[in-house]
C-alpha cells in the first residue's frame, strides 16, 4: 500500500490543495510497518489535477487535514481512500498510527 501525505513546512498540510509536497509512504501492511519514504513537490493546485496526479503516482490512501467535497469524490473515482481530519502533525507519524487503526482525527476543517 502507498500512502500520500499533504504536507507544508514539514508538517500535515492544513489545506490539503496548497500544500508544499507529498510525502509517500509504502507501507508493509501485514507487518504495519513504513518500508520506503518519498518527497515529491506537489503540481499545484488546480481542479481535479491531484487525485489523478495521486493516482498515477500509486497512492492507495490519503490521508489529510482538510479537503473539499469535491476532490473527495474525485478520490473515490480513483480508488483511493481518504482519510479526513488528521490531528497528528508529523506525516510519518500519521500513517503509522493510521495503520495501527490509531489515528486521531477532527472536523474536516475545509468547507468546500
Amino acid at each position: 500500500m502507498r500512502y500520500a501525505v499533504p504536507v507544508t513546512d514539514g508538517r500535515v498540510a492544513a489545506h490539503f490543495g496548497h500544500c508544499q509536497q507529498f510525502a509517500f509512504f509504502d507501507v508493509d501492511e501485514a507487518r504495519k510497518e513504513i518500508v520506503g519514504k518519498e518527497i515529491i513537490a506537489s503540481p499545484g493546485h488546480e481542479p481535479g489535477l491531484l487525485p489523478i496526479w495521486l493516482a498515477e503516482e500509486g497512492a492507495s490512501v490519503v490521508i489529510a487535514s482538510g479537503m473539499g467535497s469535491r476532490a473527495q469524490g474525485l478520490f473515490r473515482q480513483n480508488r483511493i481512500e481518504v482519510v479526513i481530519g488528521a490531528l497528528e502533525g508529523d506525516p510519518e507519524k500519521a500513517v503509522l498510527n493510521c495503520i495501527e487503526g490509531k489515528l486521531a482525527t477532527g472536523d474536516n476543517i475545509c468547507d468546500h
